[in-house]
């Protein structure tokens, strides 16, 4: 039987925890875990802690843990993906893959094809939301730390604040990726499902973006993001 593994937000150590309120009724009442299950959680600093439940109530859940193990190492090819703000499943199909694939940052980016506008109240939710599919994703991936979901950015503020080693937009039309030198670190820019226009590509290439191309074939948006980052992953990262 595949052991159960929970990412917790506050931080862990070895002995008897509470768990927040959330992780309680999603392990008690969803799950339906009985006191003496084994668990492994992990809480985003590198660590895995195997444990066993000892108390599971309605509203609350208690865990002893007992060992400490080191989690999975990232990625040595710190990578932050601008990843073009697209509706709901494809959204949530991008960051889910990219969190599988290693990513370390995520920025939703908004251009001038993008067609979806959120503010205020329902921008906050759909930060939470894709957070909480990137939690999911750790969860199930093995990875131990989790990648950090920034607010939604127009283009022209996330080019002038990107720091990273090797800049690349995704554009049909250049250099094959694997033309480029193995780098510390990746920024990649993806456009939206209606993809980046001219002068968007202009601008990333102006800020020191290099335009590179994955194959002879036009990927969407999602399909685009889980690709490139396979193919970095293959040529500088631990794939």
């Amino acid at each position: 039987m595949r052991l159960s593994r929970f990412y917790i937000a506050a931080p862990l150590s070895l002995g008897q925890h509470a768990l927040p309120e959330e992780q309680a009724h999603y392990i008690g009442r969803v799950l339906r875990h009985s006191a003496g299950d084994a668990v492994q959680l992990f809480d985003g600093s590198g660590q895995e802690y195997l444990g066993q439940l000892i108390e599971v109530g309605k509203k609350s859940v208690r865990v002893e843990l007992t060992e400490q193990l080191p989690g999975q190492p990232d990625s040595p090819l710190r990578v932050h993906l601008g990843q073009g703000l697209s509706r709901g499943e494809r959204m949530d199909w991008a960051i889910q893959k990219a969190t599988e694939l290693g990513v370390a940052e995520i920025t939703p980016i908004i251009s001038e094809r993008c067609e979806v506008r959120l503010k205020d109240e329902r921008a906050d939710k759909r930060l939470a939301h894709w957070q909480q599919v990137a939690i999911s994703a750790c969860e199930q991936c093995g990875r131990s730390t989790v990648p950090l979901i920034h607010p939604p950015l127009l283009l022209a503020d996330w080019l002038a604040q990107v720091e990273a080693d090797l800049k690349l937009v995704l554009h049909p039309v250049a250099e094959p990726l694997v033309s480029h030198a193995k780098p510390g670190s990746l920024a990649f820019l993806i456009g939206p499902e209606g993809g980046l226009n001219d002068n968007e590509v202009s601008q990333a290439v102006a800020a020191n973006f290099h335009a590179a191309r994955l194959g002879p074939r036009v990927l969407r948006t999602e399909t685009a993001a889980a690709v490139a980052l396979s193919v970095a992953q293959q040529l500088w990262g631990d794939f």
